[in-house]
């Protein structure tokens, strides 16, 4: 789904844990758009929550559409361009073009993009667009 994405290596628990038993997967090192992370696996004490998501920059709308759907296939949408997957983990999809636009000199331009996407479940650039512009 990401460029410069695998999976870097898989550690299996050697021993019994508060997590599980023996040889479930405690660790896993992995690389998402050539960042490298550790996902460790607490067990079900500790699920995934908004807390953690990954945000994912986009540069145009085709870009944002491919990703979100993919994350949506076993997955549920949530707002402002937040999306959980299949298994529980929160994504941000972001259009670059947003972030510009939040960022306006002009604080009522930049107010404007703000309430629409607030409106939102996946970012529509155009219609961040439009929003700037009045």
């Amino acid at each position: 789904m990401f460029p410069d994405s695998r999976i870097d290596r898989v550690l299996k628990s050697p021993a019994d844990t508060p997590s599980g038993p023996a040889g479930i997967v405690l660790t896993v090192e992995f690389t998402l758009a050539g960042m490298k992370y550790m996902g460790l696996n607490g067990g079900p004490q500790f699920p995934f929550t908004e807390a953690v998501s990954f945000q994912i920059y986009c540069e145009n709308q085709s870009e944002v559409d491919r990703l979100w759907a993919a994350l949506a296939d076993g997955g549920s949408e949530v707002a402002c361009g937040w999306i959980k997957d299949r298994w529980g983990l929160f994504w941000q999809i972001v259009p670059t073009r947003m972030i510009e636009l939040l960022n306006d000199r002009d604080t009522e331009r930049a107010r404007r993009v703000q309430e629409a996407m607030m409106k939102m479940v996946k970012i529509d650039i155009s219609e961040i667009e439009r929003a700037a512009n009045g």
